[in-house]
């Protein structure tokens, strides 16, 4: 080791410091910038591979701890950054220009809150600093608009080099482009696989998404034309399952779960929703109104991380109803810091299976 309190003897002493979910030294991935020294204190950038990282603080105070162990340092001061990798998903398949990571949030069935994860996952990744959108692809139930605030907002359409491109709708650090948008709240829509192929196109390469880290597609329930449109058209980093933990649900999840590993798109684990329920008046109680313990069970034998479990609260639907999610309403609640867990685990998968 360099006898110099220098760079290099401050990246020597780095490098056996491991990102947790890499197992790789944080040196060795050129996640430590800018050493810089003077009088003693040590200041450097840690650039981790994702916002909404779930072990930031550690790494922060292991980087700390192994450079505090130099002769000569007073002080050590990490900055923190973010750089998502870029996942490059299948060969054959069209990106998005500046979107990094596209996700599939889908469920085997309806009825599971797949919308409620999908647009709460969405608003996580944008508090923790990450660039977001969200595509409703559920054509012929778009409740997301509702769900993010923007149920009046206006359809925007820019003329640009490349032809007209729909311009998202913007809440809570979420760009959203929903059906919801283009119909009235009543009206039907009664569409055949070809119509809802083209506006699922259209929803992805005809819209100002800009640069993003994460584009989540919140998909309609089941193994249909709108998940084969989605995974024969994009580079998908990965599909998050939705279910219940009741029987029949995590049938059909599983269904949904083996359509995506078939089509050879990485499934980066299962949300079990509505695991079980708060009593407003009772927060210390819990009741499993729809049975216990099946997504995991699920989970262990599909051989796939659990990525959350997120109960049931009043304080979770009425945001929902409200437009205002219950991450933001209420963050202190069981459900915000189970979906906030979720995102992290949905970030921290998805850099891995980027970067390995």
């Amino acid at each position: 080791m360099s006898k110099t309190l220098d760079a290099a003897a401050v990246l020597e002493v780095l490098r056996p410091v491991e990102d947790p979910e890499l197992r790789r030294s944080l040196v060795e991935l050129n996640m430590i910038r800018n050493v810089a020294i003077a009088n003693g204190n040590v200041r450097f950038t840690l650039v981790l591979t994702t916002p909404a990282c779930p072990l930031r603080q550690f790494i922060v105070e292991e980087c700390e701890r192994a450079v505090k162990t130099l002769p000569g340092v007073e002080t050590v001061t990490v900055d923190v950054t973010a750089e998502t990798p870029q996942q490059k998903g299948l060969p054959d398949r069209t990106g998005i220009a500046g979107v990094k990571n596209i996700l599939a949030i889908s469920s085997g069935k309806g009825g599971v809150g797949k919308s409620t994860i999908a647009v709460n996952t969405a608003v996580a990744l944008a508090q923790a600093g990450a660039k977001v959108g969200l595509l409703d692809a559920d054509i012929y139930g778009p409740n997301t608009p509702t769900m993010l605030g923007l149920s009046n907002a206006p359809v925007m359409v820019q003329n640009t080099p490349q032809g007209e491109l729909l311009e998202p709708a913007f809440n809570y650090g979420v760009k959203l482009v929903s059906m919801g948008f283009l119909i009235n709240p009543d009206q039907p829509v009664s569409w055949r696989g070809p119509m809802l192929d083209a506006r699922i196109r259209q929803f992805l390469y005809k819209v100002m998404w800009g640069e993003l880290d994460y584009l989540l597609v919140d998909m309609p329930p089941g193994t249909g034309d709108a998940q084969l449109t989605l995974i024969q058209a994009v580079p998908l980093a990965g599909a998050v399952i939705v279910t219940t933990p009741q029987t029949v649900a995590l049938q059909d999840a599983r269904r949904g779960l083996r359509m995506f590993q078939n089509m050879h798109v990485p499934v980066l684990g299962i949300v079990e929703n509505m695991s079980y329920f708060v009593p407003p008046d009772m927060p210390d109680r819990q009741y499993d109104i729809f049975g216990s313990g099946g997504g995991e069970r699920t989970s262990k034998e599909l051989g796939l991380p659990l990525l959350g479990r997120v109960p049931i609260e009043m304080a979770l639907r009425e945001g929902g109803d409200a437009g205002i999610p219950v991450l933001l309403d209420q963050p202190d609640s069981a459900s915000a810091k189970a979906l906030t867990a979720v995102a992290q685990q949905i970030a921290a998968r998805v850099s891995v299976s980027a970067l390995i």
